[in-house]
């Protein structure tokens, strides 16, 4: 099934997972404004390392999700190539993603045939999506921490 039937596979189960990380980031990001942005908190440095720990809980599920859809496109025959493992375990698969996610560089896992095309979009989604928590802390660090007569 590597032939193009692997491949517009391939291509479903990417869009499918990346819509899926795409809805979880926003309502992530929806929530933490609905608690913390516009206002200041009382405890504000409390609340940027919530904020911080909530944003990489996000990445990680993310991750976590592009993994499964390695592991699980793996099960299919013909599907699932990675060099540098025989047959991809659902940790391999969370490793392949957390390299492909953060854009860090294939290494000793790296994707092959139909996998290429979850991981080619798996980089760009990782780096639109981690760019986009990086503006939302930066915006809601301006909110908390504005001086307003010195810091804590």
């Amino acid at each position: 099934m590597q032939g193009l039937g692997g491949y517009a596979l391939a291509a479903l189960a990417t869009l499918l997972v990346t819509g899926a990380v795409v809805l979880i980031h926003y309502r992530g990001l929806e929530g933490l404004a609905h608690r913390y942005g516009g206002r200041r908190h009382p405890r504000h440095r409390s609340a940027m390392l919530v904020i911080i720990f909530a944003l990489l809980g996000l990445h990680v599920l993310e991750i976590v999700c592009y993994g499964a859809a390695y592991w699980g496109l793996d099960q299919l025959p013909g599907i699932g190539l990675a060099r540098g493992v025989d047959d991809i375990s659902l940790f391999d698969g969370i490793y392949l993603s957390a390299m492909t996610y953060s854009t860090v560089s294939f290494g000793d896992v790296s994707p092959d045939g139909p996998l290429r095309v979850v991981a080619g979009t798996e980089a760009i989604a990782g780096l639109m999506l981690i760019a986009w928590s990086a503006s939302f802390t930066y915006l809601e660090m301006a909110r908390l921490w504005q001086d307003r007569g010195g810091a804590e």
